[in-house]
């Protein structure tokens, strides 16, 4: 039996948090299939959920396609008339490829660029399952909103207040890794100014901070007043994480202080939205840039070290998020 393949196409972004608002009309790879969502892997290599009503399911098959079949172009074409990822119908077959007329002319394409493209033909017992599994998520939804109505009405009853608590205590919404992750930051600000005014106030320490972001490291010194004595703390942020001045400043007093460092400031999550002040790795394989992500609108000169926030550089070619720091800017 041919080995069949699920691909993706964003139709929409409920919420524009989510990872892929700026990405409609792309194609994604499933790499697995769950209740209401698909898994794809980032370039990063993390794996992201897309929410089954915010995508197009396409399922195909290598194999080489017959005259009337639709193939999804899986290689970036050896002709530039067609783009990865495009569908196109099949008008003729021959050993070596197939053709389709596009305004009006034959384009050709080999075998190994496409796969076909199956969703109609597709019945089977994982299928079935498949459907078995939307209807009860379905059932379960229909009988959440009916519990959440019954909710609703008790709440007049017992004061709104009250009532509002206990939901949020039995049905706490999960927050997003970019939500986690803000939350964090502003947790590791509160902490380093907390630290710094207390010994400020005792007049134990003198604080100061050595940041390094070429080098994506924080150092904290805290010198003993009427003294020469000093206590240094260090943060270095792993090659393959964000650096964060906040979160570095957050961990390195509390070495130097020689304070647990907090759990969540050591295992913050990444973040998934890109921001103005932010510094960004894009482009190809062949030319990898770092940029700082500006306005629309704001005058980046040569464009070789910023981009406009709603660039092709920063929309279709980001990499990854390497510095959201942005202590240049209003956050």
């Amino acid at each position: 039996m041919t080995e069949t393949k699920k691909y993706v196409r964003i139709l929409k972004a409920k919420k524009p948090l989510y990872w892929y608002a700026d990405k409609i009309g792309e194609v994604f790879e499933i790499e697995r299939e769950g209740v209401g969502m698909y898994t794809t892997r980032r370039k990063t290599g993390r794996l992201v959920a897309i929410r089954k009503e915010d995508a197009e399911l396409i399922v195909t098959e290598k194999r080489p396609a017959k005259v009337g079949e639709r193939v999804l172009i899986t290689e970036k074409p050896v002709r530039k008339d067609y783009e990865i990822y495009e569908p196109v119908t099949v008008d003729n077959v021959n050993i070596y490829g197939v053709e389709s007329y596009k305004n009006g002319r034959p384009i050709f394409l080999n075998h190994y660029e496409y796969e076909v493209i199956v969703n109609n033909e597709v019945k089977n017992e994982e299928a079935d399952e498949m459907e078995n599994v939307e209807k009860r998520y379905e059932a379960a939804v229909e009988n959440a909103r009916d519990a959440i109505e019954e909710l609703r009405l008790a709440a007049y009853a017992k004061g709104f207040e009250d009532a509002r608590r206990e939901l949020m205590a039995q049905a706490p919404v999960e927050k997003t890794a970019q939500e986690r992750r803000d939350e964090i930051v502003e947790q590791a600000k509160a902490d380093v100014e907390r630290l710094r005014t207390n010994n400020r106030l005792w007049r134990t320490f003198d604080i100061t901070f050595d940041i390094n972001r070429e080098n994506r490291t924080v150092e904290a010194i805290a010198k003993k007043v009427f003294s020469r004595t000093a206590f240094y703390g260090t943060a270095i942020c792993a090659p393959d994480d964000c650096f964060n001045i906040h979160i570095g400043e957050a961990i390195a007093i509390h070495r130097a202080l020689g304070l647990e460092v907090p759990e969540k400031y050591l295992n913050a999550p990444q973040p998934t939205e890109v921001r103005v002040g932010d510094v960004v790795e894009c482009g190809s394989l062949k030319d990898i840039r770092h940029v700082k992500v500006v306005a629309d609108g704001e005058y980046i000169g040569t464009g070789l070290d910023k981009a406009a926030i709603s660039s092709v550089a920063v929309t279709r070619h980001l990499r990854r998020i390497l510095d959201d720091s942005r202590t240049e800017v209003g956050e």
